[in-house]
């Protein structure tokens, strides 16, 4: 049998090599017809258009990309300088606490517990390390002081960003986690 696949493959092969020495006289014509021929000519470059000059004419105004501090704004527009001043705003000079490096729904209460008469709530991370908060505490990247703690949900004021040049207050919750571990 491995005689009969050698002198199949021979066979194969001498087929192959045959095919290729055929008469390539029609492909040599073509090739010269093609070379004889005269160029065809090549389309003009198109003419490049100017671009219009626009002048800028809005350079004194206030850049709209750029944030305005709130000096500026009430020297543009003099009712904005009470405002301003006036209504709830962060204390600069207030040390962050820990919690608030973490965005306020990455943060999971997975307990509460009571040590004279005190209400702590117990609070995860998003690295799993429980810390224990009470009323007074900040939590969140909003500056959101807790308010109170009750058994089931921490109860938050933050302060955020009006849209103007102040601040305002909303009121935000964290509700114990449904997901907590299982004890035994």
């Amino acid at each position: 049998m491995g005689q009969y696949k050698k002198l199949s493959m021979l066979l194969l092969v001498v087929l192959l090599l045959a095919g290729c020495g055929r008469d390539k006289d029609d492909l040599e014509q073509w090739v010269a017809q093609t070379l004889n021929r005269p160029p065809e000519p090549i389309e003009p470059i198109p003419a490049v258009r100017s671009p219009e000059i626009v002048i800028y004419q809005a350079a004194t105004l206030p850049d709209p990309f750029m944030r305005t501090t709130r000096d500026e704004s009430a020297q543009a527009d003099p009712s904005l300088a009470g405002a301003a001043n006036s209504g709830p705003r962060p204390d600069p000079n207030r040390r962050r606490e820990f919690l608030e490096q973490y965005p306020l729904d990455s943060l999971a209460m997975v307990g509460s517990i009571e040590v004279s008469d005190s209400a702590f709530a117990l609070v995860a991370d998003i690295e799993g390390t429980i810390h224990r908060v009470q009323s007074g505490n900040y939590l969140g990247q909003n500056h959101g002081r807790i308010v109170a703690v009750d058994e089931g949900r921490i109860q938050l004021i933050e302060l955020v960003p009006d849209g103007t040049t102040g601040w305002m207050e909303r009121e935000a919750q964290i509700v114990l986690s449904d997901d907590r571990p299982q004890q035994r």
